[in-house]
């Protein structure tokens, strides 16, 4: 342990515990009077009774009791009253400032819980440490998430991953980033409670401390964005630079398609090109490090460069056992379950698998149900163990129709537009069929209104045909499929049939 501070808070109730009138002794109001303003419970956690002697009913606002605290009684008549608070032991010094009302007099209690101590640990103690218990770190800015709260990532050499700061605070407690100046490449030192959101290691709001500003920083990028073409070309990052010569760290995954071409120095000036290659795969990016030193101390900075790629068409099985990354995936499938549509946020099915769609813009625009097929191109990503696609987009979208057997022999011929029926798996009564449930799934489909040949069934939305027995349905079972209406002749038919499900009856 390197520092140790008291919390203003704890000074506050010293100086009220101390506060005295002109002649020594401690104010006291006539209308109510407590044993102790001061209450003090064991870190360890505990009780602690105080008495309250009151002239007329009195009452502790409970809009000011914390969770962690608990009162007996927050109210009583007049008399006297024992209350008694408690808590539960904590790792880190808290407190409150409660208000007991009475006769219209307001008397303060002040509750503190252990002694304020924050230790200044390196990152790798914060990974191997405890939630909700105060930190103090100092590391250099790696990342920078989002600019209202102040969410950024920071590392101190002494682990290979980064630290996450959710949210940054000022010493009032309110979000300021534009006021600490930070940016990539900064050393800054902040404390805050340990907490983990997922497998997440992060301090929340935590409070900024100070920063000390690096010896290098990218003054700028051409393009300027840092998003290349699919074409590839040369990529051009500007520095300012006041230390002593410039490194360039090019990560081991995009040294096959990102090289330096020239470094060119004037003055506190260095402009780095690299050549970036046609990219024939998914969108990649990757983070290249600029590093210089002065007097022995090493100081950095970094910019992301990303670029385009082709979007990888894959099944929703492949999809999920992707990597996370920022490739571009394509998959159909049909709407298996809408969990929020105004949000975006559903269920795709194909013949392979689900995946889950997670807040997808412009979904309920679409006016899309249970059961339509659907085309989306997005990211693989996770939270938690659930899979998901983000930042998707629907490229093509099919209304698909629940319908009986006997409206549906009513259609036109239409093998644009697609229905779903469900029936009992039967042999057919009519001319020219064939009954077979080993490969194509040749077969009558029957419900309450009539029955339908149903001329071959793939594996799913974008399965293979010929696999039939595969699914394992037997005569009899009640099946779900998407077809269109089609005819051979008088023979109508089901169509470029698709497995949804079934269940044995």
């Amino acid at each position: 342990m390197k520092l140790k501070y008291i919390l203003p808070s704890l000074l506050a109730v010293l100086t009220l515990i101390t506060a005295c009138s002109e002649n020594g002794d401690i104010t006291l109001l006539d209308e109510v009077q407590v044993s102790s303003s001061y209450i003090a419970l064991p870190v360890d956690g505990g009780s602690t009774a105080i008495t309250v002697n009151a002239k007329y009913d009195w009452e502790i606002d409970t809009a000011d009791v914390p969770d962690w605290l608990g009162i007996s009684q927050t109210s009583g008549t007049a008399g006297s009253s024992s209350v008694t608070f408690s808590a539960d032991a904590t790792l880190d010094a808290r407190s409150a400032t409660l208000y007991l009302h009475s006769g219209g007099k307001e008397q303060i209690l002040e509750v503190i819980q252990g002694v304020a101590s924050i230790e200044e640990v390196t990152i790798a103690e914060v990974f191997a440490g405890v939630n909700s218990k105060t930190y103090r770190v100092t590391g250099t800015v790696t990342a920078i998430a989002n600019t209202e709260y102040g969410n950024f990532y920071m590392n101190d050499g002494t682990t290979d991953d980064d630290l996450y700061i959710y949210g940054t605070v000022d010493a009032s407690g309110s979000y300021s980033w534009s006021s600490f100046g930070i940016e990539v490449g900064d050393e800054v030192t902040v404390e805050g409670p340990r907490s983990t959101y997922g497998t997440v290691v992060e301090l929340v709001d935590a409070t900024f401390i100070s920063v000390t500003k690096s010896l290098i920083s990218v003054s700028s990028v051409d393009p300027e964005d840092g998003n290349m073409p699919l074409e590839g070309g040369e990529f051009t990052v500007n520095l300012a630079c006041s230390g002593d010569g410039v490194t360039v760290d090019i990560p081991d995954d995009a040294k096959d398609w990102l090289s330096i071409a020239s470094i060119v120095s004037a003055s506190d000036n260095v402009t780095i090109t690299f050549n970036v290659a046609r990219n024939d795969g998914g969108d990649r990016n990757t983070t290249i490090v600029f590093y210089t030193t002065a007097n022995g101390t090493e100081y950095s900075c970094q910019t992301v460069l990303t670029q385009a790629g082709s979007i990888m068409p894959v099944s929703i099985a492949e999809f999920n056992a992707a990597e996370v990354s920022d490739t571009q995936y394509r998959i159909t499938g049909y709407i298996s379950s809408i969990e929020n549509a105004e949000r975006g946020r559903f269920y795709v099915t194909d013949f392979s698998a689900t995946t889950y769609v997670y807040n997808m813009d412009g979904f309920a625009e679409l006016g899309l149900s249970e059961g339509d097929i659907i085309t989306l191109v997005g990211k693989r990503d996770e939270y938690g163990e659930t899979i998901e696609m983000t930042s998707a987009y629907a490229e093509e979208s099919k209304t698909v129709t629940a319908i009986s057997v006997a409206d549906f022999r009513n259609l036109s011929d239409d093998s644009d537009t697609y229905y779903r029926l469900t029936g009992t798996v039967s042999r057919s009564t009519e001319d020219n069929t064939k009954f077979d449930l080993d490969t194509y799934g040749n077969f009558a489909l029957v419900d309450s209104t009539g029955e339908v040949y149903v001329y071959g069934v793939s594996t799913g939305v974008g399965g293979e045909s010929g696999q039939f027995g595969t699914l394992g349905v037997n005569e009899g079972d009640e099946l779900t499929i998407i077809c269109y209406k089609t005819s051979y002749g008088s023979l109508i038919e089901a169509g470029g049939a698709m497995y949804v499900s079934h269940s044995a009856k």
